[in-house]
């Protein structure tokens, strides 16, 4: 393995591990009144692009503690869901969700050998933890023919997002950012998509919903978002970036 990607792995590995010894939901910032609110809007976004529901056969990448796999599940669709950390995957294992739709397992990703070919490969804010041209080679490996890549990842525009990871002094005081994390510009994502040979190649900002939202602010600021992800330029400082495309035929 390259040094420099084994280096990446164990820091995942690690701050997996600090993340388990607190509640890394509330670290994450999905179990607050917020963000269960922006977790349940991701988790329909991304399971609407991948098409999920019975009979479709999807990877998850980067499970973490299953919250999002708990989610997608609600779909019927079968799921195989893989992470580096055996300390979150102990999380998600203990949700207990149904085992003939549901396995865990523990893979480093870029170097995953699950049996595919898959129906879909989906995931929540994890491509960013990855060396992500690897990554996107070994989605579109594992793909079947005409399957589905859909994704939510930190937006690079996002004012908060863009100081979290280029002013990496602060990173000992930001438990919910590993070492190495980095965020996507949509265009340049859009370029490595179709160099690695996606077609309908499709990266759409959305998400000005901040976790720590007051629960009285929710409506009004999720409502006020929406409509901010339609202003063309104001769009492109969203949160997120809601990413699809598809392995041609």
């Amino acid at each position: 393995m390259n040094g420099k990607y084994s280096r990446r792995a164990d820091h995942e590995i690690e701050h997996g591990k600090r993340l388990a010894r607190g509640n890394p939901e509330l670290a994450w910032g999905w179990k607050t009144p917020a963000g269960q609110v922006r977790a349940e809007r991701r988790a329909e976004r991304i399971a609407i692009g991948a098409q999920l529901g019975p009979g479709v056969l999807a990877l998850e990448v980067g499970c973490g503690t299953g919250l999002f796999t708990e989610m997608f599940a609600r779909t019927g669709a079968r799921i195989v869901a893989v992470d580096i950390s055996s300390d979150l995957l102990e999380k998600a294992i203990a949700r207990n969700l149904p085992p003939d739709r549901v396995r865990f397992e523990r893979k480093k990703f870029e170097e995953c050998d699950v049996d595919g070919p898959f129906d879909t490969v989906i995931g929540s804010s994890v491509l960013h933890h990855l060396e992500i041209d690897e990554a996107l080679s070994r989605i579109f490996d594992l793909l079947k023919p005409g399957g589905i890549m859909s994704f939510a990842e930190p937006n690079m525009l996002n004012p908060q997002i863009f100081i979290e990871r280029k002013f990496t002094f602060l990173r000992p005081w930001l438990t919910q950012v590993s070492p190495d994390e980095t965020a996507f510009l949509r265009w340049r994502l859009h370029g490595m998509l179709l160099k690695t040979g996606f077609d309908e190649v499709e990266i759409t900002p959305f998400d000005w919903l901040h976790p720590h939202t007051p629960a009285w602010l929710i409506g009004f600021i999720n409502g006020t978002g929406r409509l901010m992800e339609k202003i063309p330029l104001l769009q492109e400082f969203a949160g997120s970036l809601f990413i699809r495309c598809r392995r041609p035929l």
